[in-house]
């Protein structure tokens, strides 16, 4: 081992199969109805509880969407704002759009809404005096890691952005210090893609490499 290289604590063959989790994470749109065992569900909602968040502030709010009332009001939020998004493109662009599927509400077993809380009073404001916004990011943060928890023990997460937030607030009465992060659908995926579905689709690619800036 070379001056000042730590020991690693983790092999080789744990970070190839690391490496292997990053790359096959996948934004699923396409659920089986298959029910989510809820021990299993449990047991993957426990990552947020180790995942870091600015000042140990631990700002996320998970709700768990389970009555028909409550998904009902979703998916038509959902179907509002995607009409909306529709009519902001025109030509090839909205021709594609309109074939995309772009979301898993339907069919998706598990739905559940991620809020960050804007005024908790953890953390003592440490870190999130000049950037509030770190608390959001310390939310997305919690919710990769669960994602990819999810990924590995083959379920299928659905980040669902085409909504309105001020209406979901409404429709589950939620505080007003509370801010939308993530709409999640969880489930067991129809099949995994090694490629985006939205690259299948035709509608962007992926870089293959990082291009950065320096000063």
């Amino acid at each position: 081992m070379q001056q000042g290289q730590a020991n690693p604590e983790f092999g080789s063959e744990f970070r190839e199969q690391l490496d292997l989790l990053l790359a096959r994470r996948r934004d699923v749109r396409r659920f089986r109805t298959d029910p989510v065992d809820e021990e299993l569900l449990q047991s993957c909602l426990s990552s947020f509880a180790k995942a870091p968040s600015v000042g140990l502030s631990e700002p996320w709010r998970v709700v768990r969407i389970s009555s028909d009332a409550a998904k009902n009001a979703a998916l038509m939020n959902f179907q509002s704002a995607n009409n909306d998004a529709l009519n902001g493109y025109s030509g090839e662009k909205a021709k594609t759009y309109a074939g995309l599927k772009l979301s898993g509400m339907q069919d998706a077993p598990v739905q559940i809404a991620v809020f960050c809380d804007e005024e908790t009073e953890k953390g003592a404001g440490l870190g999130a005096g000049t950037m509030p916004e770190m608390r959001r990011y310390s939310c997305v943060s919690a919710i990769m890691q669960f994602w990819l928890v999810l990924r590995a023990h083959g379920l299928g997460l659905g980040w669902v952005s085409i909504l309105d937030p001020d209406k979901m607030h409404a429709d589950l009465n939620i505080p007003s210090s509370w801010s939308l992060v993530a709409y999640l659908c969880i489930g067991w995926p129809e099949d995994f893609t090694d490629t985006p579905e939205l690259e299948l689709a035709g509608w962007e690619t992926r870089a293959e490499t990082l291009e950065y800036e320096e000063r």
